[in-house]
């Protein structure tokens, strides 16, 4: 799983959030995010709603997302 666009767009800081992972530049966390996504909006949408977060920062939350569940399933195995 290539990683660059994780580390591009996405970052912790114990300072934003409580450290949750956030949009660079923003104080949107991945989980919120995700939650646009599962409710239907598309990257689109959620450009127009939060204008500095584009399609590469939706695709940068999935990896983000996909390579945590990765992880996570390789530690429990």
């Amino acid at each position: 799983m290539d990683t660059t666009a994780i580390t591009a767009y996405i970052e912790l800081n114990p300072q934003v959030r409580f450290g949750k992972p956030v949009v660079k530049g923003t104080r949107t966390t991945v989980a919120e995010v995700l939650e646009m996504l599962a409710n239907g909006m598309s990257a689109a949408d959620i450009a127009e709603d939060f204008p500095a977060i584009g399609a590469a920062q939706v695709r940068a939350c999935l990896l983000y997302a996909a390579y945590r569940e990765s992880v996570v399933l390789q530690a429990a195995a």
